[in-house]
């Protein structure tokens, strides 16, 4: 299944203007040539031995057909199977069938990513157009008025990050660059620290299946493999592993601490939450306080060192981090918690939501919940609040439905209900400088709505608009009057259906279609 698991906006004006290109030397090629090759090699081998168990059965039954074939074979049977071995080899060297299965092995290696096998156009005999120049310079150029979107995307075939270029005064959204992951993703965090020079940076790092987190440099354009990997994976069965700080299992969810900004934080299925310095590349905490696998964690925006945890032992767990194994407070709530969230506009609150369809509102001073929503019928995937407008929280979940809510002064209410045609919906992020701007994750693709298309968002949050942000309004827009004519249609048999139970008299609104064409026969035949 090609899903959307995980989306992150970067604020505008931190990505470089003109990104940088990777322009590897002959060796560096060949080096990562080599390395993908072994990795190649690895794998057949394990599928080798696999396909040998599998193949020793038959081969008893290979050496009886072929001796009862030889006792049956009589001299005019046997001289018409030489002629058939003549024909065959034959066959063999004309189509050069003996070769035909190393061809692709070959091939394989030949692109890697948006390198080719040579090193210029010139000399690729396929491409016989001369370069006359980019012409998407333009769009390869990144204003400050633009916003990047990172977008985890697992497909079949491959996974990758697409760095999409969001523009809201033009209505720009294309895909910028991406980049070629090994391993299906499963969070990603935008980070602005550069790892080793500690200094500001554009950077996102990616957890996935793997145990370990993977960096990679958003101003780098083509690049093939991260800046830094944070731990080290697993070795092959059989061999033996030394003792290590790392993850043993998939990185689920990932918080950077943008107040102490060398810190991230690692939620794990090996049940661990993990606090790494990246200034060394190591962990120097490991939190083991919950009893399942840790699905999310979320650094407070006020408290440097308050750290919150959500796993399938469906607890609630905050964290004082200097002595996060021992000072920590606990919640348990009515399900798997999918994810945790505090309140940017009181950081004494955080939102939960479980896989039960619910969203609990906490206090961290008190035991009970300050109000519990049950939002959806199914679990509450992605969770997210406006980045400027006090009270407007987005929810999405599987059932397929994204939801406005307005949970001002502690009394929840729906304002919007929208199903996104996305299918199952994984995950949904605020545009930080756009406070009506969100980015929705489904299956196969990614919708970036802008919710004041919707008249009934625009009138009920136009007095909390912030100063500068218009709400004005032509009219119902296209998209909302698009929605409710799919909302409002009746197939075509079902309205025959009620027409002929409502009898030719009866008025139920306007008279359709068939009503009016007999009316108009009836006035014909008295005419005549």
């Amino acid at each position: 299944m090609d899903i959307i698991p995980c989306i992150k906006w970067v604020q505008r004006g931190i990505a470089k203007s003109i990104p940088d290109k990777v322009k590897l030397s002959e060796e560096e090629l060949k080096r990562i040539i080599e390395d993908t090759k072994d990795k190649i090699d690895l794998a057949n081998d394990e599928d080798d031995d696999q396909e040998e168990e599998e193949e020793e059965g038959s081969d008893m039954e290979e050496e009886v057909n072929a001796v009862n074939k030889s006792n049956a074979a009589k001299s005019g049977g046997k001289r018409k199977m030489d002629d058939d071995d003549d024909e065959e080899e034959d066959i063999e060297t004309k189509y050069d069938l003996a070769d035909y299965d190393n061809e692709d092995e070959i091939d394989m290696l030949k692109g890697i990513g948006d390198l080719t096998y040579f090193a210029s156009n010139e000399d690729d005999p396929y491409v016989t157009m001369k370069d006359e120049g980019d012409s998407d310079d333009e769009d390869f150029e990144i204003k400050a008025t633009d916003n990047l979107i990172v977008v985890a995307k697992a497909e079949k075939e491959f996974c990758c990050l697409e760095v999409y270029v969001y523009n809201e005064d033009l209505g720009n959204l294309y895909v910028h660059h991406d980049i070629l992951l090994s391993s299906f993703p499963l969070a990603v965090e935008w980070l602005n620290y550069d790892i080793g020079e500690d200094k500001p940076g554009n950077f996102v790092a990616v957890g996935s299946m793997e145990p370990v987190i993977e960096i990679w440099d958003l101003d780098l354009v083509d690049s093939v493999e991260p800046v830094a990997v944070l731990g080290t994976k697993a070795k092959s069965k059989g061999k033996k592993q030394k003792k290590s700080d790392s993850h043993t299992d998939a990185v689920l969810n990932l918080s950077w601490n943008a107040q102490v900004r060398n810190v991230l934080g690692s939620a794990s299925a090996d049940c661990t939450v993990k606090l790494w310095d990246l200034s060394e590349g190591k962990p120097v905490t490991t939190i083991t306080q919950h009893k399942d696998k840790v699905q999310c964690l979320s650094w407070c925006p006020s408290d440097s060192s308050s750290l919150l945890s959500g796993s399938f032992d469906k607890t609630v767990k905050m964290y004082d981090c200097r002595n996060p194994n021992k000072d920590f407070k606990s919640w348990t709530l009515n399900g798997e918690v999918e994810n945790v969230l505090w309140d940017r506009f009181n950081t004494t609150n955080f939102y939960a939501t479980t896989d039960k369809g619910y969203v609990f509102y906490m206090d961290q001073r008190s035991d009970k919940p300050v109000f519990t929503l049950s939002a959806h019928s199914e679990a509450v995937t992605g969770i997210c609040q406006s980045s400027s407008v006090p009270g407007l929280l987005v929810t999405t979940s599987t059932d397929k439905t994204m939801k406005i809510w307005d949970v001002q002064d502690n009394k929840p209410s729906t304002v919007l209900e929208r199903n996104l045609r996305l299918n199952q919906l994984f995950c949904v992020d605020s545009c930080p400088e756009a406070p009506f701007v969100f980015a929705v994750g489904g299956e196969k693709e990614i919708k970036v709505w802008d919710i004041r298309e919707s008249a009934t968002v625009r009138n009920h949050f136009a007095d909390r608009a912030p100063v500068g942000v218009t709400m004005e309004g032509e009219g119902d827009i296209k998209e909302e009057v698009e929605q409710a004519m799919r909302d409002m249609m009746i197939d075509k048999e079902e309205e025959e259906d009620v027409n002929t139970l409502l009898g030719e008299g009866a008025t139920a609104g306007a008279p359709t279609n068939k009503k009016k064409k007999k009316k108009k026969r009836k006035k014909g035949q008295k005419k005549d």
